[in-house]
């Protein structure tokens, strides 16, 4: 390496290793420069080793003869001597090096320190000569740089205007001058052929022009020449005697036509290569042109006819309305869920959905005017396809019934406003953003066009309506068929009372079987009422005397009334979502007098009128009455229960919008529910009535023996002592038990049912009192007594009574004990409590202690005498 020491010995040579064979025999100085100190790799230790190795000669680094000799440090203080000579050369060459470059560093600096001062006054002067331009030009004199500027512009645009203006005069009156005298116009076709948007929107420009000028040079031709050969300007219909043998005529009218019809179908063939080709450029470029012959009527006119979502449902508007017999059943069915909406109709909203979200796009990309080219797409799909499909669908569901029309129009509108939301939020042209108030009213516009058939008037309710009647009237056949026979009944008096109820069924039924004979009917939906009628298409033909119905038929079922109320609130939510509260209270006034009409009037009414007859006859039944019709009052009473919580909760908050309606559907129903809770009291009171009859018939059958038996019957064996009770008293437990069971049943427990029990109670508790007075009674007889007024007490303490009626009880007990206690202890009794149980006074007991059988002893008579 640089820098190597070697020393040499003359003794040494001959030991010396091969490997330092080049080694002066004496010692040289240590070489090195500065390249040695700045190179990567120098290390102070090996250059420090490096030193050492130079100095010691190559005799005493090794060797078993020169351990033994001492160590001479002159070679090694020489060497480094020798180093540090040079070293300090070298950091004296160093220092005049740095200050060499120092020197240059410092001119370098200073130079460019005069260079940045020098860019800089060149910045400001450049600056300073903007600001005098820009001031020139921004000044606030009116000669001032910037309004000539300014002034000059405007001057040279306005010369170029004219000058482009006197360009098109001189075109066009060059274009008129060849179509007048040559009937050619090739200057404007070669213009067209060169095939520029440009330069067709400039032909028709320049061909509209022309039309305007033949219209005033060559009236003959659009018929504007005036008897007097004035044309309509006031200008000479002639140019001079010597003008038309100087021309040839030619009739610029047709000739300019032509062209711009040629124009036109040019422009529309290429719109239409162009939307083949999917080339958006191409078509909104002849779009902008056809919009200067027509407002774009012909191009909008062709794309929309062309397209071909019209022409393959063109091709399939004649098919015929899909869906399966017993989806159409499924429809026609009141008791059942609709299906949903028509297939076909369904697949045709799916499909425009899919058709305007994509067509929405090529038509904002291919129309300068979207928005007019949306509407007229829209409208062509809606009015064609959509309303062609949608009357299809309803004629179809006309022919099964009406319910089976209401509910596919209700389907449909629901699908066709769906679609219609549907469009509004994507936006179409204005996608991702909602659709444009344009748009969105033409949409409204459309999906309202498409109903407004349906809705005209009073025609909506008046369907719904008649839906209800043809099913109520079904439902309620064979009831009206069961009264009208047992109205045949005369009965006079209750006749005379129930002629308007029936009047009412004979209407009721009589419409209802026209309405089944009627040509008009449909086999599907006669089918439908003779099934919800419970007929068979067997009996449809018989007459209504040859129908037969049973004792069933005749009695209300909360079943039905439940399946009415379904039917109306059906028709109700209809009415609310395809009305759109428009009429909402006229349309509710309408049903809650339907309703009234056939629940109320032919459905409860008629049940409670007949319960009522029957009560009235029974009042003078020979044998037990007959109070089974009680049995009805429990459906009457939850059927009129229904009827008056749908009204007031449903019927009557629908009209809050309407006062005078609102109040004239409360009063009405208020009417018809007091005349048939009135019908109802009626037949409880009928019914306590019959009871009370016949209680007071069986107790005329006592025997005056019961109470006085005589002594052979008491020793005759004792049977007659064996007995509970009189026979008597016997057939009034059960009569009056039986009457109690069918009240439960009836009213089941509830106010009226105790009303019923305690009116009842306290009339046979008169009865009994009344009944005990007409009988002579003995001892032994005075027992039987107390026997039949325990259980006649047994029996009404069964009754959910009133308390206020338990003194009466009391009152009994004692009537029973007053036969057969003795005198004293008689005597004792009244003179307790100054009464029976403090309920009577002392002389009410006098008619009961009189019927004793000792009542001529000294002790009763003394007991009398008190009394």
């Amino acid at each position: 390496m640089p820098g190597t020491l070697s020393t040499a010995s003359a003794n040494s040579q001959n030991h010396a290793p091969s490997s330092y064979s080049s080694r002066s025999v004496f010692p040289q100085a240590p070489v090195f420069t500065l390249d040695t100190f700045s190179n990567r790799d120098f290390i102070v230790k090996d250059f420090v080793e490096a030193l050492s190795d130079s100095a010691v000669p190559p005799n005493r680094t090794s060797g078993p003869a020169n351990q033994g000799n001492a160590f001479d440090p002159k070679p090694l203080i020489r060497s480094f001597e020798h180093a540090l000579n040079r070293m300090s050369d070298l950091s004296g060459d160093l220092e005049l090096r740095e200050n060499e470059l120092s020197g240059a560093v410092r001119r370098a600096e200073a130079q460019h320190t005069a260079n940045v001062q020098s860019l800089g006054r060149k910045l400001e002067q450049t600056v300073d000569s903007f600001n005098r331009l820009d001031a020139s030009l921004n000044g606030d004199d009116y000669d001032s740089g910037g309004n000539a500027v300014v002034k000059i512009g405007e001057r040279l645009e306005e010369l170029d205007r004219q000058r482009q203006r006197a360009l098109d005069v001189k075109f066009l009156i060059q274009c008129w001058m060849e179509v007048s005298e040559r009937g050619e116009l090739y200057l404007l076709e070669d213009i067209r052929r060169q095939g520029s948007g440009e330069g067709k929107v400039r032909c028709a420009h320049i061909a509209r022009q022309l039309s305007k000028i033949s219209q005033r040079l060559d009236p003959e031709n659009w018929g504007y020449a005036n008897g007097n050969g004035k044309l309509a300007n006031g200008v000479n219909g002639t140019h001079g005697p010597d003008f038309d043998r100087n021309r040839r005529h030619h009739n610029t009218r047709e000739l300019i036509e032509k062209f711009l019809e040629t124009l036109e179908k040019d422009l529309l063939k290429s719109f239409d290569d162009f939307y083949r080709r999917q080339n958006f450029e191409g078509m909104r470029e002849c779009a902008n042109v056809l919009y200067d012959f027509n407002a774009g009527a012909s191009v909008i006119a062709a794309f929309v006819n062309q397209h071909d979502f019209f022409i393959q449902r063109s091709q399939l508007i004649t098919d015929d309305v899909a869906g399966d017999p017993e989806t159409w059943d499924r429809l026609a069915d009141p008791d059942g869920e609709p299906p949903g909406v028509e297939p076909t109709l369904q697949s045709l909203v799916n499909e425009v959905k899919v058709v305007m979200q994509e067509e929405s796009i090529i038509i904002k990309r291919a129309f300068p005017y979207s928005d007019q080219v949306l509407g007229k797409f829209l409208q062509r799909v809606f009015q064609q396809s959509i309303q062609q499909r949608l009357e299809m669908v309803l004629e179809k569901a006309n022919t099964i019934s009406s319910l089976a029309f209401l509910r596919s129009l209700q389907a449909a509108r629901s699908c066709l406003s769906t679609l219609i939301d549907d469009l509004k939020a994507h936006g179409l042209t204005e996608h991702p953003e909602p659709a444009s108030p344009q748009i969105a009213i033409t949409l409204d516009q459309q999906f309202d066009d498409l109903f407004v058939p349906y809705f005209v008037g009073s025609s909506y309710i008046e369907r719904e309506k008649r839906s209800l009647e043809e099913l109520y009237s079904s439902l309620l056949f064979k009831f009206t068929i069961f009264h009208s026979r047992r109205r045949k009944i005369p009965t006079t008096f209750m006749k005379s009372l129930a002629k308007s109820g029936s009047e009412m069924l004979a209407s009721a039924r009589d419409a209802y079987v026209e309405r089944l004979d009627s040509s008009d009917l449909a086999p599907a939906q006669k089918a439908m009422l003779l099934r919800v009628a419970g007929l068979k298409d067997t009996e449809s033909a018989k007459t209504q005397t040859e129908i037969e119905v049973t004792e069933q038929d005749g009695v209300l079922s909360v079943d039905n009334a439940k399946r009415m109320m379904k039917w109306l609130a059906e028709a109700v939510g209809r009415g609310l979502e395809l009305s759109g509260g428009n009429e909402t209270a006229k349309d509710v006034s309408a049903l809650l007098n339907l309703l009234l009409a056939n629940m109320g009037e032919i459905y409860i009414e008629t049940a409670l009128d007949s319960a009522i007859d029957i009560a009235a006859g029974q009042e003078t039944a020979k044998h037990e009455p007959d109070l089974s019709y009680l049995i009805g009052l429990r459906s009457a009473i939850s059927i009129l229960h229904l009827m008056s919580t749908c009204v007031r909760t449903v019927l009557v908050p629908l009209a809050q919008a309407n006062v005078t309606i609102r109040r004239n559907m409360e009063k009405t129903s208020n009417q018809a529910m007091d005349r048939m809770e009135e019908k109802v009291n009626s037949i409880i009171q009928r019914s306590i009535d019959v009871v009370i009859t016949w209680v007071n018939k069986l107790l005329a059958r006592q025997n005056k023996m019961d109470f006085r038996p005589r002594d052979d019957a008491l020793t005759g064996g004792g049977a007659w002592l064996e007995q509970l009770q009189t026979s008597t008293c016997q057939s009034i437990f059960g009569f009056l038990t039986r009457f109690h069971n069918l009240a439960l049943t009836a009213l089941s427990p509830s106010p009226n049912l105790t009303s019923l029990l305690t009116e009842l109670a306290i009339n046979v508790r008169t009865l009994l009192l009344e009944h005990f007075k007409k009988f002579q009674v003995n001892a032994a007889g005075g027992i039987m007594v107390t026997k039949d007024i325990s259980k006649y007490i047994e029996l009404l303490r069964s009754w959910d009574l009133d308390p206020s009626f338990n003194p009466s009880f009391e009152v009994l007990t004692e009537i029973g004990n007053l036969f057969v206690i003795g005198p004293e202890a008689l005597k004792e009794r009244l003179r307790g409590k100054g009464g029976v149980g403090g309920a009577w006074d002392r002389g009410d007991m006098r008619p009961y202690v009189l019927r004793r059988e000792d009542a001529g002893s000294v002790g009763v008579q003394s007991v009398l005498s008190a009394l």
